[in-house]
C-alpha cells in the first residue's frame, strides 16, 4: 500500500469525518485547546469547516476543494484550519451555524466559518466551488490587510448577535395550559399538512418523529379522526416509499421530492431509533400490521449495519458510494437498472416489477430505479390474483436475493463513532418496540445497550462522555445525551422494574441541574459550566429532527416528579414549558415534544401502579393498549418506592389507578383497571 502523500493533524483522531481529511494537503487541526491557543498565538484567522460522514455535500467539497493542493496553499499559509464533526461537537456547530445563518439567512453542510484567533465569527457560507472558495479566501485576506478595523468590528456584532440568539426568558405569567389552545395548535399546523402525500406540504419532505409522536397522541385523545387519517397517511406513505430501504430496511434523512421517493441516501441512527419508536407507537394504536413489519425490518437494518458486538450503535451510513473514477455517487449502493433485476430475477421479475414499480413510478435518473410501493400486500395481490401468502414468500426470496447481490457492490461508508444521545434514541426504540410486541429479542438489543452506557459512557463523578470509539471516550457530554439517555432510562424501567435504571435516570438529571441549569429562565444550556472555550452557551429549544434537549429534559422532570414526588421537578417542568408556550402555540410542528408536555397538563396523567409476582404479566395485558397519557411503577417484590410502598402481597398482584398519588380502589383484574383510565379529553 501506497504512502499518503500527505498527513495532518486529524490522524490522531477517532471520528471518521475528521479522518477522511487525514491525508488533504491542508494543515487541519481539530477544534481542542491547542489548536485554539495556536491561533492567538499565531495570530491568524481560523478557518472553521464543520461537517459529518454522510454529508454528500461535504464529500463533494473536499474532492474539489480539500484534496486540492492550490487551494491547501492558500488555506495553510493564511489560517489555522480547523475540521469539525458537528455530530461530536454539536456545541461548535450551534455557534458557527447561528453565525453563518444571522450573515445570509440561511445554514447547511457543509458549514465554512472565518474567526478571528479567539474564534469570533467574522464570514461564513456553506458549499462553495473551488474558484469561489479561493476567491473567497482572497477578499477575506485581503479585508484582514486593509481594513482590520472592518472584520472587528464585524466579530463583535456577530458574537452579539450569536450570544442573544435563541435565548429563552422566564415567563413570569401564571402557567395555564388549556384544550382550546392545543386546538388552536393544530388550526395553525392544518394549513402546512399534506393530505395527499402526508408529511409537509412540498419538498424536501423530512419524517420527522416527533411531530408524528404528538399528532398521533393528540388524535387519540381528541378523538379528532382527520388528524388520525393524516397520521396514518404519512405513516403508510413513508413505510412505503423510496425513503425507506425496501431491501434492506432503515429510514434515509430525507427525501428530496415530494412523494417520499428519491431521498439523500445517508441513514442516521438518530432517524431510524425515533422511527422505531413512532411505528412500535402507531401500532399499538391502531394495529396496522404495516407498522410492525416497518419495526421489525429496521430493527433488523440496525442489527446487521450498525450495531458492534457489545450492543453499542454506530451513528451512520453513508448516501455516497465510491465509483472507479474515486468521486462519490450518491445512492449507488440501493438503486438498479431494469436490465440488471431482469437478469437476478428471471422468471419472477414482472411481479417484481408491479410490486416495487420498475416503471415511470419508481424511475429516478441515468435508467436506475429507486424501489417505491404503492399498494398495501393485501391491494396488490388482490389485483394480482395471488394470495398474501405467496407474495410473502416470494418477497422474502427476493429480498434475499437482493441483498446478496447488493454486498458486491461499494458499499456507503460507515461512520463507526458512538454517540451517547443517539444510542439513547435507538435504545428507547428498543424498547418501545417490546413494549408494542413483546417480543424478548427487542428487550435484550435493550439491555445490552443500556449496560453499555451505564459501564462506559457514565462516569464516577455522575457526568457522561458524548462519544466512544476503539474504547476511547474524550469529549464531554452535552445537554442532549443527559436528556436522552435519563429518557431511555425512565422507559427501560417502566418494562424491566429494575429500580437501577430510574435512580440512574434521576442522578443524570441531578447532575445536569449541577452543569447546565439557568437559575434565571429556569432553562438548560446545551454545555456544561465546566466548558471554556466557546463565545457563547446555547439553549437548545427548537424540536427539529430531534427533539430539543431542553424538551426532553421537561418531560423527564414531569414525569420523575411522579415517579418521587418531587414537586420542584413538577415546577420546573411547568415552568419551562411556559416560557416557550407562546412559540409553541403558533408553531406546533417545531415545539411537538413540547406539545406532549402540554398535554400532559391538560387531563388526567395515571400512574399505574402494579405489585406483586404476577406483575409483568399484567403489564403484558396493559400494554396492548394505547394509553399515552401514563406511566408505569412496578414491583416483583416489597419496594420502597412512593407508590409502592406498603402495597406488596405475596398472595396476590394488585393494580392500582392513580392521579397525582390518589388512587382509586385497587384491583387485580386489567379489564377492571382499564376502564378506570380514560384517554380521551
Amino acid at each position: 500500500m501506497l504512502k499518503p502523500k500527505y498527513t495532518n493533524d486529524l490522524i490522531k483522531e477517532t471520528s471518521p469525518y475528521l479522518l477522511q481529511h487525514a491525508h488533504n494537503p491542508i494543515n487541519w487541526h481539530a477544534w481542542n485547546e491547542e489548536t485554539l491557543a495556536l491561533a492567538k498565538k499565531e495570530g491568524k484567522l481560523i478557518l472553521i469547516s464543520i461537517g459529518y460522514a454522510a454529508c454528500h455535500w461535504c464529500h463533494v467539497m473536499e474532492y474539489e476543494s480539500f484534496e486540492d493542493e492550490e487551494v491547501a496553499k492558500i488555506m495553510n499559509a493564511n489560517f489555522i484550519c480547523i475540521k469539525v464533526d458537528r455530530e461530536e461537537r454539536p456545541d461548535v456547530d450551534q455557534i458557527y451555524m447561528d453565525a453563518v445563518q444571522l450573515m445570509t439567512g440561511s445554514g447547511g453542510w457543509p458549514l465554512n466559518c472565518i474567526a478571528m484567533s479567539d474564534g469570533r465569527p467574522v464570514w461564513g457560507g456553506t458549499y462553495f466551488q473551488k474558484n469561489k472558495w479561493i476567491n473567497t479566501l482572497k477578499q477575506i485576506l485581503k479585508l484582514k490587510e486593509k481594513n482590520l478595523e472592518k472584520l472587528e468590528e464585524q466579530a463583535k456584532n456577530l458574537t452579539e448577535g450569536v450570544s442573544n440568539s435563541g435565548l429563552i426568558y422566564y415567563n413570569a405569567d401564571k402557567p395555564i395550559f388549556t384544550k382550546e389552545e392545543l386546538k388552536q395548535v393544530i388550526a395553525n399546523w392544518y394549513d402546512y399538512m399534506d393530505l395527499k402525500m402526508g408529511g409537509r406540504i412540498g419538498s424536501p419532505k423530512f419524517p420527522m418523529p416527533n411531530n408524528f409522536q404528538f399528532l398521533l397522541r393528540y388524535a387519540v385523545q381528541a378523538n379528532d379522526k382527520k388528524i388520525l387519517d393524516y397520521v396514518n397517511l404519512t405513516l403508510t406513505k413513508m413505510a412505503l416509499g423510496g425513503i425507506n430501504d425496501q431491501i434492506g430496511g432503515g429510514f434515509a434523512r430525507y427525501s428530496v421530492d415530494n412523494r417520499w421517493h428519491i431521498p439523500h441516501f445517508e441513514k442516521m441512527l438518530y432517524d431510524n431509533g425515533q422511527m422505531v419508536s413512532l411505528y412500535a407507537n402507531a401500532f399499538m394504536a391502531t394495529k396496522n400490521e404495516l407498522y410492525k413489519e416497518t419495526v421489525y425490518e429496521t430493527t433488523k437494518f440496525i442489527e446487521r449495519e450498525l450495531m458492534n458486538e457489545v450492543g453499542a450503535f454506530y451513528s451512520s451510513l453513508d448516501a455516497d458510494s465510491d465509483n472507479p473514477k474515486g468521486k462519490p455517487e450518491e445512492g449507488a449502493f440501493y438503486v438498479w437498472k431494469k436490465e440488471e433485476l431482469q437478469k437476478i430475477l428471471k422468471d419472477d421479475f414482472d411481479l417484481f416489477a408491479t410490486y416495487y414499480n420498475i416503471n415511470a413510478n419508481g424511475l429516478w435518473q441515468h435508467g436506475n430505479y429507486n424501489l417505491i410501493r404503492i399498494h398495501s400486500k393485501e391491494k396488490f395481490c388482490e389485483e394480482q390474483n395471488i394470495s398474501v401468502k405467496t407474495l410473502l414468500k416470494k418477497d422474502k426470496n427476493w429480498k434475499k436475493i437482493l441483498l446478496k447481490e447488493r454486498t458486491k457492490r461499494v458499499r456507503p461508508r460507515l461512520d463507526d463513532k458512538i454517540l451517547t444521545s443517539w444510542n439513547a434514541l435507538m435504545l428507547k426504540g428498543y424498547i418501545n418496540a417490546y413494549t408494542a410486541f413483546n417480543d424478548q429479542h427487542f428487550l435484550d438489543i435493550a439491555l445490552k445497550n443500556a449496560n453499555f452506557i451505564a459501564k462506559k459512557q457514565l462516569q464516577g463523578n455522575g457526568s457522561l462522555f458524548r462519544n466512544y470509539k476503539n474504547g476511547k471516550s474524550n469529549i464531554p457530554a452535552y445537554l442532549e445525551d443527559y436528556a436522552t439517555v435519563a429518557d431511555a432510562f425512565i422507559s427501560l424501567y417502566e418494562v424491566t422494574f429494575d429500580e437501577k435504571w430510574l435512580k440512574l435516570a434521576k442522578q443524570l438529571t441531578d447532575y445536569s441541574f449541577d452543569h447546565f441549569f439557568d437559575d434565571k429562565s429556569r432553562m438548560f444550556f446545551f454545555t456544561s459550566n465546566l466548558e471554556k472555550n466557546l463565545i457563547a452557551r446555547k439553549m437548545d429549544t427548537d424540536d427539529n429532527v430531534i427533539p430539543s434537549s431542553n424538551s426532553i429534559m421537561a418531560l423527564n422532570l414531569f414525569k420523575l416528579g411522579h415517579y418521587y414526588t418531587n414537586g420542584s421537578y413538577l415546577t420546573t417542568a411547568k415552568t419551562m414549558l411556559n416560557n416557550v408556550k407562546n412559540k409553541a402555540i403558533q408553531y406546533g410542528a417545531g415545539a411537538s415534544n413540547w406539545l406532549v408536555l402540554y398535554t400532559n397538563f391538560i387531563s388526567n396523567y395515571y400512574e399505574i401502579a402494579i405489585v406483586g409476582k404476577n406483575a409483568k404479566e399484567k403489564l403484558i395485558e396493559i400494554n396492548k393498549h394505547y394509553l399515552p397519557n401514563k406511566l408505569i411503577i412496578a414491583s416483583l417484590v416489597e419496594s420502597k418506592m412512593p407508590l409502592l410502598v406498603n402495597r406488596f402481597s405475596e398472595n396476590n398482584t394488585m393494580i392500582f389507578i392513580c392521579v397525582d398519588n390518589a388512587c382509586k380502589m385497587p384491583t387485580n383484574d386489567v379489564k377492571k383497571a382499564l376502564k378506570m383510565i380514560k384517554v380521551n379529553f
